[in-house]
């Protein structure tokens, strides 16, 4: 049997060296210091992660045939984007499935709002920030995150599709952390679905060259795990050949 001391944590009237230590990246809104973060002084925030991911299962627990999709906040009402996700948001939640979006504008709002008009439900999980993100009018059921990485967890637990819209940064960091748990076999295959030829064509023609045809760094067979399509029609028929999962 091992006898190797653990590690004790010390309260802050203890020995000011210690040297209990946590690398903590902090938030721009947060206090900046000189040194590291005494590992006490993050104990509540364990805590708060821990409830964060307890009370988002639980949420999502309560619903059913879920689809999670992702895209630009900033594209307009006017945009052919936003119809098209309005669309899709309606043909789901007409046929009985569940819309889950970051609860935000642009894509997220025009997806909730095809959901709210097609008399499904439409969830949004939302993220707060210093300078608040608004949640749209057309979210019926809703819950906020303080931090990303649980949200970003809950937006993937149990969806049995992901739909990739036009988007920025987080919309493809969204897409590449999918196509990855699927292809190395975290998940199961779930359909992963990008709407847009004219934006994602780009992309998968560079990966195909780079990656796959020169690099060798990407297997032929996993482009495979993608559908691009154009309409919201296409996306809808593919979606309803996805099967319900449980988290994960």
């Amino acid at each position: 049997m091992s006898t190797k001391k653990k590690p004790e944590i010390l309260a802050p009237d203890m020995d000011p060296a210690a040297k209990l230590v946590c690398r903590l990246p902090l938030a721009s809104d947060e206090e900046q210091r000189d040194q590291p973060t005494r590992l006490y002084e993050i104990t509540w925030r364990i805590f708060r992660i821990m409830a964060e991911f307890v009370e988002g299962f639980q949420f999502l627990s309560e619903s059913s045939r879920e689809v999670t999709f992702f895209g630009s906040a900033r594209t307009k009402k006017t945009d052919r984007w936003y119809k098209e996700a309005v669309r899709l948001g309606r043909l789901l939640a007409e046929s009985g499935f569940t819309v889950i979006t970051g609860g935000g504008p642009g894509i997220m709002e025009a997806v909730n709002k095809g959901a709210k008009e097609g008399g499904g439900e439409s969830i949004g999980l939302n993220i707060q920030l210093p300078t608040e993100q608004r949640i749209n009018d057309y979210v019926t059921k809703g819950r906020g995150f303080h931090y990303f990485f649980t949200r970003k967890v809950m937006l993937a637990a149990s969806a049995q599709a992901y739909v990739y819209f036009p988007g920025g940064f987080g919309t493809l960091d969204e897409f590449f952390e999918i196509v990855t748990l699927i292809q190395t076999g975290k998940m199961q295959t779930t359909p992963v679905v990008c709407v847009g030829m004219e934006y994602w064509s780009g992309l998968f023609d560079w990966i195909q060259k780079m990656p796959v045809d020169t690099y060798k760094t990407v297997a032929p067979k996993d482009l495979k795990l993608v559908h691009i399509v154009d309409t919201a029609q296409e996306a809808f028929e593919i979606v309803c050949g996805s099967q319900e999962r449980s988290f994960f």
